[in-house]
């Protein structure tokens, strides 16, 4: 028996979780007492069911005939520590003289296997007594990455239709068992920013209760919470979470007031910041004109072209299939793209050209005293280091499918005619830009409207 306890003290030694634990007592068992298989479940407190050991969630509604009936003897074999039913045995795992769960082999035979688990079972517990002790430690340390993760999301970005994406994918991530919505109310209403869309009854009503209350709201059966995000009594919007367990745990709805308060406080100073950087002239994330300083530009290069009679050339670019790298890595792989793709144009233009971030994943860029053939040349150029420029995704997403990606732009040109106003100039090298991406993409269009 110490040669089969050395083995087994090895085994467990050489596992580093709930899966390599099962998978190395399931091939000690059937090589040493030919029992046909093994099942480990462990009781879990914080969601008060029996759970196999070897599965990360459970599905209360996917029928499991063995935990069925081994949730049927379980508190038996927590009083006898041993249970025979036929070919099955049910054997406790101990801690203090309770049973933390249950071993179940089947079709054993009559080989000693009852005597080895007597001194083995406590050498067994203690293994998973110390992944589960791991598996809550990491989880805390998680929690606490995803609060400070929340908190810094607004030193990149102020735009809430892509702040509550990563709010939404980061707390999604965390809370792994159940579904997670976020709302943000308009006037009166809730508008869901993330996901896509909600069909759940109990999760539309239950936005109508913290309207009148601001405080989270459980579900009868606890299955669903409502937690409001909230700023001096002003209610923001609200995260809702459904659990898949069942019902959300007491630490589920722990973790959820925390996250909903971080993320009020979130949405709140990007709502503020917004509000700031309506005056400011440069975009938060590439570091390129905004919008309505482009604008503005605009109208300066393009009066000083008719004033001076000196040619002028807008270039509108777009990276190609850029919502198929949000929907497949995830927001913050598309803000790497877009800061890898600014700074790739950016090193391709002249100290005198004019880059601005027209709206999501497009650029607008003006190169003044250039005609068309020129522009073409920096078009070119900048199509081909895109191209040629790899993202790394692990930067931001270490569970990406794929580390490292490739991207490309279209690109439309357009040069300006003493005719044209202001808003022609990249009116139309947008309809170019148009052509580019229904025509192939990773190309370079030009209009030559007169």
């Amino acid at each position: 028996m110490l040669n089969l306890l050395e083995k087994l003290s090895k085994s467990l030694d050489e596992a580093y979780n709930a899966e390599s634990i099962v998978g190395a007592l399931r091939d000690f068992f059937i090589k040493n007492f030919k029992a046909e298989n093994l099942e480990i479940y462990v009781f879990d407190e914080k969601l008060n069911i029996l759970k196999d050991f070897s599965l990360d969630w459970v599905n209360p509604d996917e029928e499991n005939p063995q935990l069925a009936l081994t949730e049927a003897v379980f508190d038996e074999v927590g009083e006898k520590f041993c249970l025979k039913r036929e070919k099955t045995l049910y054997y406790a795992l101990p801690k203090h003289g309770k049973a933390i769960g249950v071993l179940r082999f089947d079709n054993i035979e009559d080989n000693g296997l009852e005597e080895f688990l007597k001194p083995s079972a406590f050498l067994i517990s203690l293994k998973i007594q110390n992944i589960l002790l791991a598996q809550n430690m990491q989880k805390n340390i998680d929690f606490h990455e995803l609060i400070r993760n929340i908190a810094k999301i607004i030193e990149t970005q102020y735009e809430l239709s892509y702040i509550i994406p990563l709010i939404g994918e980061m707390i999604d991530k965390f809370m792994s068992n159940n579904l997670i919505y976020i709302f943000i109310k308009e006037e009166s209403e809730f508008k869901l920013l993330w996901p896509a869309n909600c069909k759940d009854g109990n999760i539309l009503n239950g936005l109508k209760r913290i309207s009148e209350n601001p405080e989270y709201f459980l579900s009868a059966n606890n299955k669903t919470g409502i937690f409001p995000l909230v700023n001096e009594n002003r209610i923001l919007g609200a995260i809702a979470a459904k659990s898949m367990n069942g019902n959300l745990s007491e630490y589920d709805v722990n973790y959820l007031e925390q996250l909903a308060k971080q993320s009020s406080i979130t949405i709140n100073r990007a709502n503020v910041y917004a509000e700031i950087l309506k005056h400011a002239t440069l975009d938060a994330l590439t570091g390129f004109y905004n919008r309505r300083q482009l604008e503005e530009r605009i109208k300066q290069e393009s009066a000083k072209a008719k004033r001076q009679k000196t040619p002028l050339c807008a270039i509108m670019t777009d990276i190609d299939f850029f919502k198929r790298v949000n929907d497949v890595y995830g927001h913050a792989a598309g803000d790497l793209v877009l800061k890898t793709v600014s700074k790739t144009i950016r090193s391709q233009l002249r100290e005198y050209d004019i880059a601005g971030r027209y709206g999501g994943e497009e650029f607008a860029i003006l190169l003044p005293f250039t005609k068309t053939e020129e522009a073409i040349m920096v078009a070119e150029r900048l199509r081909k280091s895109v191209e040629n420029n790899k993202v790394d995704l692990s930067k931001v997403n270490p569970d990406a499918p794929q580390k490292i990606i490739n991207v490309t732009i279209s690109i439309g040109i357009y040069e300006f005619k003493p005719s044209d106003e202001a808003d022609d100039l990249l009116k139309k090298a947008d309809k170019a830009l148009y052509e580019a991406k229904e025509t192939g993409r990773n190309k370079i269009v030009v209009n030559y409207e007169k």
